[in-house]
């Protein structure tokens, strides 16, 4: 909301969007791992993991998870989807610059990449397989694990029990009713107590999130299109104005087959779906990997908004 009502400002926000993610799914998972000795999923399905062992008797939610099982989980529920999110948008970008040739032909980083697209497709089977391969060993019950990150993790999820519930009850009650004779002390439950009621307003929200939804898809369904007509009948919004009048700013030319960037002829010409104004790919491409912005109105974009025009001959 803020990078969208004020770019110049907050469009950094985009640029940053994964890592200040990561960052909060880290605390999130963080609290509930230590607390409940489950991530925010598993504990909103009722669930625990526990080292894999055979004891015989399962460690209560609020006991935790050994020290070695904890950091593995964290890091494999966060740091896993992070990187395979920032893999997936490198080999995004690089296929669009391999479509464009924007490198040589004969450089030697166009035969790197080249060879990494190549193999990636291959590499993404194997990972996807190997889940798939899990799940459905855990479905005909030959495997302890639906996800191969649990035994990774070295942990396995079992249903809270009725001592659970209870232990989770008395821990969060002691946590409330307990003294807290230093500043440090007062601080630090302060700092849990915040934490605490973000992540259960985070795990309440959510059930009444799916509800929202619920009743969202009933209302835009067939049954309501003459309400949905009545609410779409707005009147077409003004173009965009212009947010940066600096020197950096490209103006428009008079000739619309001229681009603003390079005063010349387009060449593949392309558009940016934030704003609409067309460029040549190579002055769009390289402005907007740079600025992060449209070099016209100033809004956020970024390398997936570009989308190239073909001419009716081609």
């Amino acid at each position: 909301v803020l990078a969208e009502s004020n770019p110049g400002r907050y469009g950094f926000l985009w640029h940053w969007f994964d890592e200040i993610y990561v960052l909060l799914d880290l605390l999130l998972q963080q609290h509930y791992l230590s607390r409940c000795s489950a991530s925010f999923s598993e504990n909103f399905y009722s669930l625990k993991r526990i080292p894999i062992g055979d004891c015989r008797q399962q460690p209560l939610a609020t006991a935790g998870l050994p020290k070695r099982q904890h950091w593995k989980s964290l890091l494999l529920l966060v740091l896993v989807p992070y990187l395979k999110g920032k893999l997936e948008k490198l080999v995004s970008s690089l296929r669009e610059e391999d479509e464009y040739s924007i490198h040589p032909p004969s450089s030697s980083w166009k035969r790197f990449y080249r060879a990494f697209l190549a193999a990636y497709p291959f590499v993404n089977m194997t990972w996807e397989g190997w889940f798939l391969v899990q799940q459905l060993c855990y479905i005909l019950g030959k495997a302890q694990h639906h996800s191969p990150m649990l035994r990774l993790a070295g942990v396995r999820l079992v249903r809270l029990t009725a001592e659970d519930i209870q232990a989770l009850e008395k821990k969060l009650a002691g946590a409330t009713s307990s003294e807290t004779p230093s500043i440090k002390t007062q601080v630090q439950s302060a700092v849990k107590k915040a934490l605490g009621g973000i992540a259960f307003s985070l795990s309440s929200g959510l059930s009444v999130s799916v509800f929202f939804l619920q009743f969202l898809d009933w209302w835009y369904s067939s049954e309501n299109q003459e309400a949905i007509k009545s609410l779409t009948a707005l009147p077409t919004p003004p173009p965009p104005m212009h947010l940066d009048h600096g020197a950096s700013s490209a103006l428009l030319p008079k000739l619309k087959t001229v681009c603003p960037l390079c005063r010349k002829i387009r060449v593949n010409a392309t558009a940016l779906s934030t704003s609409g104004f067309v460029f040549c790919y190579r002055c769009a491409y390289s402005y907007v990997k740079a600025h992060q912005r449209c070099p016209i109105t100033g809004y956020a974009t970024e390398l997936q908004h570009l989308v190239k025009l073909y001419s009716p001959e081609s």
